[in-house]
């Protein structure tokens, strides 16, 4: 027969094995709690979304067109200027896709030559801090000394900038104007006395009528002015689709 002790040693063992499986039980069930939490907190927690600068990549390369106003000799024009077939870029001095799209309007220019025109048009954009004032710095560069200076500067711009809105700092914008021959003292009281800011909005109003949201946004227009709109920074093989159906 048990001794009294031997019972109190069986029934100590007993809670202790009763403890050891409430206290696992217990832990998974914290655990459980913890994980399920988490991914409460996690599907309930806004996902912040970046602007983007021209439609993701899978959006058509080809929108309906809207009108914008007429070329004239007061458009910044590269290339014949009696060409058959236009083509007018709203563009962005930080943004990066247009960073990347200049080299391809550069080497369309050397494919098409006489035939064809290039237009920039100025739509920099709200969140990039810098690209105001820079697209009228290129104003300020274009009547100092003339249009081969403000294509010039574009180049310049776009083969420095680093984009995304600050890029290029704007102290600089003085040292490049006098890099490109032009004088710096006269270049800065121009841009400081904002003469070319109405004329840049003007120009991001005109291209928003036209249907442009983003950039680059460029309009290809043929000899018979009918037009079509190619968004973001296309291949050259795109545009020379476009280009190439635009001319026959």
């Amino acid at each position: 027969m048990a001794s009294e002790t031997d019972k109190i040693k069986s029934t100590n063992r007993i809670l202790v094995v009763a403890l050891i499986i409430a206290a696992f039980f217990l832990g998974s069930l914290t655990n459980k709690v913890s994980y399920l939490e988490k991914g409460k907190t996690a599907a309930n927690t806004p996902q912040t979304v970046l602007p983007q600068a021209v439609p993701p990549d899978d959006s058509p390369a080809q929108k309906a067109a809207g009108k914008i106003k007429p070329v004239t000799s007061s458009d910044h024009i590269r290339g014949n200027a009696d060409a058959k077939l236009t083509l007018v870029e709203y563009s962005d001095f930080e943004c990066p896709f247009c960073q990347r799209f200049h080299p391809v309007t550069q080497e369309l220019l050397k494919t098409y030559g006489d035939k064809i025109r290039l237009v920039y048009r100025h739509f920099p954009l709200a969140f990039h801090a810098n690209a105001q004032k820079e697209a009228e710095a290129s104003e300020c560069i274009a009547e100092l000394g003339g249009n081969d200076a403000f294509w010039k500067y574009v180049d310049t711009i776009f083969e420095r900038t680093t984009a995304n809105g600050t890029g290029f700092a704007l102290d600089k914008l003085g040292p490049l104007a006098a890099e490109l021959g032009i004088n710096q003292a006269e270049f800065q009281t121009c841009l400081d006395s904002n003469k070319y800011e109405k004329l840049v909005k003007d120009q991001i109003a005109d291209g928003t009528t036209g249907g442009v949201s983003g950039t680059p946004s460029t309009f290809i227009i043929n000899p018979k002015g009918e037009t079509q709109l190619i968004v973001g920074a296309q291949p050259t093989e795109a545009l020379k689709t476009a280009i190439d159906s635009s001319l026959k």
